[in-house]
């Protein structure tokens, strides 16, 4: 892990200030307080990421009843699990009597969790199943302890939890984007790889870095040559235009031409951004592999190939890019100030057979070959910006948009939640 000077001073009077002075410079990249602040890291957890709807995990990494696995966010854990009747909950990974760690294991089946401190036994949905002798205290009921829950929603195969109890019905705004999604045949999917890539660097960082394709031609020499991303608008416009008109008709999906941008300040609601844009492949190029071939089965409907590839925003720290013929999803989960979880995700065709019908080196080629070069270039990013001598510069207005988004969201949300401490 790499080492910063925190400031010893640090304070919600100080945040306030540098707030102050971010607005007084739109358009320009975060003071470099916001990365090093243990003040800053806290209220973020506390107002922005247990108040977002975020990845957790697929459904089939939990087909049967007593099957679970941990979610990691900060230094927080949480259960999701299938219970007896089948439905899928989560909830927090933390004992009602001490607060000990009900479960280790990162994944597995049981048929209930049990405090390995004092023994108290929990069911696979959370509620308290037997508390060793605490019928001594009067009053007591096991009611009352369960596990306490985090919301859960599913959306096409993938589960999203909300540590916001209170947060709203996410599904209104799903509905926007699921055309394209149920396409691609998510529910039913399969993972055929799963990489964490630990960075030394603020969760901001390696956020702003997927957020910008601005770095894309210099750092990605691979990635660069097929996807158009890499270019401005108007420059790969005609091949956009061309690949849109016939990507329905190609691979039969309705609603793949289709355009949803709600993020950040744009959402509907507080952390659940929901986006989706489809851009081209350069001519040759059908899928996101070394050589632009295909590495699996046709998806879900999809029944050709259009030369294109699909981006999807969910929540703030999840987001997917979507081929004919396999999906790549990006979680980023904060881990503590200085260090962040990149995990990849690649999905293939649920009745797909490893070995037979695709094989999981060549499907994850691309990205993993790419988020290796991410991790080199933002660590080198996060070594500068934690530097004394470090002042920030403008984004680019077009291949930055996107990080000028954020970061304008980011500062109003810090202003209001420090507003609240005041």
């Amino acid at each position: 892990m790499k080492l910063i000077a925190t400031n010893v001073d640090d304070s919600i009077a100080k945040l306030s200030g540098k707030i102050e002075a971010q607005r007084t410079r739109p358009g320009f990249a975060l003071d470099p307080y916001f990365y090093r602040s243990h003040v800053t890291y806290a209220l973020e957890l506390e107002h922005i990421l247990y108040q977002s709807w975020l990845y957790a995990g697929h459904v089939s990494q939990i087909p049967n009843a007593g099957d679970y696995f941990l979610f990691d966010l900060g230094e927080d854990s949480i259960i999701v699990s299938r219970g007896q009747d089948g439905a899928v909950q989560a909830m927090h990974n933390i004992c009602r009597h001490r607060g000990a760690r009900v479960c280790e294991e990162a994944q597995g089946n049981r048929a209930s969790f049990v405090c390995p401190y004092h023994g108290w036994v929990y069911n696979m949905d959370g509620s308290l199943k037997a508390a060793r002798d605490m019928e001594m205290l009067p009053g007591f009921d096991c009611q009352d302890y369960g596990l306490k829950p985090v919301k859960c929603q599913i959306f096409e195969g993938m589960i999203f939890v909300n540590c916001n109890l209170e947060a709203a019905d996410w599904t209104p705004e799903l509905a926007k984007i699921a055309a394209p999604l149920r396409g691609q045949g998510m529910a039913d999917a399969r993972i055929a790889e799963s990489i964490v890539y630990p960075v030394d660097a603020n969760w901001k960082l390696v956020l702003e870095n997927y957020l910008e394709c601005y770095h894309c031609a210099t750092s990605h020499r691979a990635y660069a040559k097929s996807h158009s991303l890499k270019a401005l608008a108007h420059q790969v416009r005609p091949l956009n235009e061309a690949m849109l008109a016939r990507c329905e008709t190609v691979t039969g999906v309705a609603g793949l031409a289709d355009e949803v941008s709600e993020n950040y300040s744009h959402a509907k609601q507080f952390g659940g951004c929901v986006c989706h844009s489809r851009y081209a492949l350069y001519d040759g190029y059908l899928t996101g592999s070394e050589d632009g071939q295909p590495v699996a089965p046709l998806m879900g409907d999809f029944k050709g190939f259009d030369g294109g590839a699909s981006d999807f925003h969910l929540g703030p720290l999840t987001f997917m890019l979507n081929y004919p013929d396999h999906c790549v999803l990006y979680r980023f989960i904060p881990r503590g100030i200085t260090k962040t979880d990149m995990q990849l995700v690649w999905f293939v065709r649920g009745d797909a057979r490893e070995g037979v019908d695709y094989q999981k080196e060549k499907v994850s080629w691309l990205w993993d070959h790419t988020s290796k070069e991410d991790e080199y270039i933002i660590t080198r990013n996060s070594e500068g910006v934690n530097s004394n001598f470090f002042e920030p510069g403008p984004y680019h207005p077009e291949f930055e948009e996107l990080s000028i988004l954020f970061v304008n969201w980011y500062v109003d949300t810090l202003q209001r939640a420090a507003n609240q401490v005041d």
